[in-house]
């Protein structure tokens, strides 16, 4: 009989092999659906019947999931929190012949998530390391939003507080393709009027309740949905943020938009580390950022002054 789910902080002691593990050992990687529960795939299921072990971030999503497919192999919670803690446990029973599975809430593991750590542990072991893809909310946003596709830039969560936000968003102003991120709904109008100043006139998408029920794709330049967030309170739901690339994105940035991410920059850091990472972000001249540097840090000392 299979344990109950539960919150272990422990790595439960290894058993017998589980009866329709097939003999196969080993982790493999599966995706999980982001909201629809059917968005899951028959590999997907197979993996995690048999398997003797499930690793997933909380077991009370997971055995949703898990109740709604039949599915009775126990679980354990590996997260950021233990993982380096009881990853060498779990190596050790994989190096043993067990297999187990890694899942996420929501979506395909390791993307915005530290279970990359457990992958390479693996590779480093000599443990074999299978995928079963599937639902990915990178993706499915990338696809709906009417953006183009060719080439794309994953940023994850942009950082919570503004200076670092502006930052982090200055260095991605040269990346010559769509840019995609993940953003929590209290902070979706900070970072969209953040990325109208810094990424400049752009294309964008608010992607709002991927695969569920009040599912949104909301259209419109950066500055038009900055403003329409802005006035309205924060939506509900997981979001993702698509924009599009910039204008002649090869070309060398506008002195706009070298301006705003050496403003941003600047806010933070000394005139020399300020020049030193813009000038890697942008592809700019160091000489050339630098001398602009000392112009910003001039006129805002005359602002102080004056």
């Amino acid at each position: 009989m299979a344990r109950k789910p539960g919150k272990e902080t422990t790595v439960p002691p290894a058993g017998s092999k589980r009866a329709g593990a097939g003999g196969r050992s080993g982790l493999i990687v599966v995706a999980t659906p982001i909201g629809n529960l059917g968005d899951i795939t028959l590999r997907a299921l197979e993996a995690l019947r048999e398997v003797d072990l499930i690793l997933c971030e909380d077991s009370r999503v997971t055995a949703k999931l898990a109740r709604a497919h039949g599915i009775t192999t126990p679980f354990f919670v590996y997260h950021e929190h233990n993982a380096d803690r009881v990853r060498p446990a779990l190596i050790e029973r994989l190096k043993h012949g067990e297999s187990m599975a890694l899942v996420s809430d929501a979506g395909t593991p390791l993307v915005s998530d530290p279970g990359y750590k457990l992958v390479r542990a693996c590779h480093d072991a000599g443990i074999a390391v299978t995928v079963a893809p599937g639902a990915s909310a990178v993706l499915g946003a990338l696809v709906v939003a009417g953006l183009p596709t060719d080439r794309f830039f994953f940023a994850g969560f942009l950082p919570p507080k503004r200076a670092g936000r502006r930052s982090a968003l200055a260095a991605l102003v040269a990346v010559p393709g769509t840019l995609v991120f993940f953003e929590s709904p209290r902070r979706l109008a900070e970072s969209l009027a953040d990325m109208a100043d810094l990424l400049g006139e752009r294309p964008a998408a608010v992607v709002r309740e991927l695969t569920k029920l009040y599912e949104e794709v909301r259209r419109g330049s950066l500055a038009e949905l900055a403003a329409a967030y802005g006035d309205a309170e924060p939506p509900k739901g997981e979001i993702v943020v698509v924009v599009g690339a910039r204008e002649g994105a090869e070309a060398v940035p506008a002195a706009d938009a070298l301006d705003r991410a050496l403003e941003a920059a600047l806010a933070r850091l000394s005139v020399r580390d300020a020049t030193v990472e813009v000038a890697a972000a942008l592809g700019v001249p160091r000489r050339q950022v630098y001398e602009r540097a000392l112009a910003l840090a001039g006129r805002g000392k005359a602002d102080e002054d004056g």
